[in-house]
């Protein structure tokens, strides 16, 4: 039995057997083998807020030991980015084709029918934008996050890039629906983008509005601080503004287009490039624009890489892999599908962006799809890491045009590397979501012989790894599963799963040093009780449709399994 298991979820990559683990294998063909600032023209205004009197260049708050109470004394800069990177000499804000330059500038158009702020993450406030909670009740703040007004320093930008959309080069697509504010510098030395979404329209809208929904903006919200608190590399989310005003969309691209209400994001991330920002230079030819964004990005990003070497760009893209796998094996530890992972939404600095159609999977499924559109299951979340590799080799594709010969080969071989860099953090993370430790020639069988028993009898992911983080070795060695393990006890009806807790047991009586105690505490801090499930997203956008935000903000006790929102308590508890 054992080795017809082994055989649905290997595969051999270049020589070396790579378990399929279900989300997690790259699978043989996905091994990739070639190896002036003008004047501010707009609705907004300028919120005359006084200047730091600072030796910094970037905006932040001078209190050393408190927050800040209002705006007066808070600023944003956009003068580390225009300093260097060029910006659309054309100033007038209107959809057309930009060339040469890395921004548009291009003013937020305000909500105006009865703005409201609805949720705020107070982590995100104090400790990366050292401002008090109280800031947030004020009305500077609130035209602040709603697009009304801009405060002093800012100047606002609407970034360029193309990418690959569904594996199909889309051409120009920018940030059509977003504003990026200025950075801050936080009390910490910490530099953050903040970026408005949903916040009008601007030369890189196509045919958009510009806006953004209360539906998706709830989601978005909730996603990425939920991300946060699983300790997953992700952009965070300020504060969230809804309106009145109507926005029109086809939810599920089935030709019912309905109305919508407007709402708008303020993101935080410590940059918002992508993979698409380097590939609509290589696309076009601009390479002396490639270059200095890079060297930009590399200075400001990439501590480990020297700007001056002349192999930095391939010791930048050798970060970038390693990190993106990490990155993914990390999506998969908690069965999290992006749903959308074109390289327009792959951060260069491997962290989650642009929160869409994404899911938590919860019965296990290699071939779950949170994305209604994605008829072939592209971006399945077992596809991931494939398709993570897909993404490294168009960014590769967009650096050889300012590679030697030589690197070239050099990236090549990076690349090559990358399911070896998978893999092995992948097996590092679920070695560990067994309370396994140390090296044993079979753990990979035992990763894939549980994770074939999940999937044969559709187990609850989540769930199963956090019982067995809560089961002790005795119950599970007699059999004996509390009725309260209902994922355990789904499991248990599989006539092979008394031969995979025999397996299991024995592993685990190999760890040195270890007790049942310390196994159980140790893999309760890996395995999450809670994720974001869908039915609690939608709940709370339902309840946020009719003015009820009690899910999107607040913390309380729910039914297992359940979330506590954007208060944050460890998911883990």
């Amino acid at each position: 039995m054992t080795q017809r298991i082994r055989f649905r979820f290997c595969c051999l990559i270049r020589g070396l057997a790579f378990p399929r683990l279900l989300l997690f294998g790259v699978s043989c063909p996905s091994v990739v083998c070639c190896l002036l600032l003008p004047d501010l023209e707009g609705s907004a205004h300028l919120l005359l807020l006084s200047r730091n009197k600072s030796k910094h260049e970037l905006g932040y708050c001078e209190t050393e030991a408190k927050l800040a109470l209002s705006l007066d004394f808070w600023t944003l800069s956009s003068e580390n980015l225009l300093a260097v990177l060029p910006v659309d000499p054309v100033k007038e804000n209107y959809v057309r084709k930009v060339k040469n330059c890395i921004f548009s500038i291009a003013v937020p158009t305000p909500l105006k029918s009865r703005v409201r702020l609805v949720a705020v993450s107070k982590e995100v406030l104090e400790d990366i934008l050292d401002l008090d909670l109280s800031v947030s009740e004020t009305d500077d703040f609130i035209q602040l996050v709603s697009g009304e007004k801009i405060v002093s320093g800012s100047i606002p930008l609407a970034h360029r890039y193309g990418g690959h959309q569904f594996g199909i080069w889309a051409g120009q697509l920018g940030d059509g629906r977003a504003h990026l504010l200025g950075t801050y510098m936080n009390r910490q030395g910490e530099k953050w983008e903040l970026q408005l979404k949903g916040s009008g329209k601007t030369p890189y809208s196509r045919n958009g509005d510009g806006r953004a929904v209360l539906r998706s903006s709830v989601r978005e919200f909730l996603c990425s601080e939920a991300m946060h608190s699983l300790r997953i590399p992700t952009s965070r989310v300020a504060s969230l503004v809804v309106s009145d005003n109507e926005v029109w969309r086809d939810q599920f691209y089935n030709g019912n287009i309905v109305k919508e209400r407007g709402a708008i994001v303020l993101r935080v991330a410590k940059s918002w490039f992508r993979i698409g920002s380097l590939e609509i230079l290589a696309h076009y030819g601009e390479l002396d624009l490639l270059r200095t964004l890079l060297d930009f990005i590399i200075r400001e990003h990439f501590p480990s890489v020297e700007v001056a070497e002349p192999n930095r760009y391939v010791d930048f893209f050798s970060v970038v892999v390693s990190e993106t796998a990490q990155l993914i094996a990390l999506w998969m530890s908690v069965g999290f599908a992006h749903g959308v992972c074109n390289t327009d939404n792959f951060s260069l600095l491997s962290i989650t962006i642009d929160y869409g159609p994404f899911g938590f999977m919860e019965a296990y499924n290699p071939d779950f799809v949170p994305n209604t559109s994605d008829d072939e299951g592209r971006y399945k979340i077992g596809n991931q890491a494939n398709i993570g590799i897909f993404n490294l080799n168009k960014l590769l594709q967009a650096l050889n045009p300012i590679l030697d010969p030589r690197q070239r080969q050099l990236a090549a071989q990076i690349l090559e590397g990358y399911p070896v860099l998978y893999y092995t953090r992948f097996r590092e993370l679920f070695k560990a979501k067994l309370g396994l430790l140390g090296e044993t020639k079979g753990d990979d069988d035992l990763i894939a012989f549980l994770l074939h028993l999940m999937e044969k009898t559709a187990a609850d992911f989540t769930m199963t790894f956090r019982q067995l983080s809560e089961i002790t070795q005795s119950q599970l060695q007699e059999l004996n599963i509390p009725q309260q393990f209902w994922a355990l006890n789904m499991i248990s009806k599989h006539k092979l799963f008394s031969a995979w807790v025999s397996q299991y047991l024995l592993r685990l009586k190999s760890n040195m040093n270890d007790s049942d105690s310390e196994r159980r505490k140790r893999m309760t801090t890996v395995n999450p009780r809670y994720v974001l499930r869908n039915w609690m997203a939608e709940s709370a956008v339902r309840k946020a449709e009719r003015n009820d935000f009690s899910e999107t903000r607040e913390t309380r006790p729910l039914p297992v399994p359940a979330f506590p929102s954007c208060c944050l308590v460890s998911l883990y508890q």
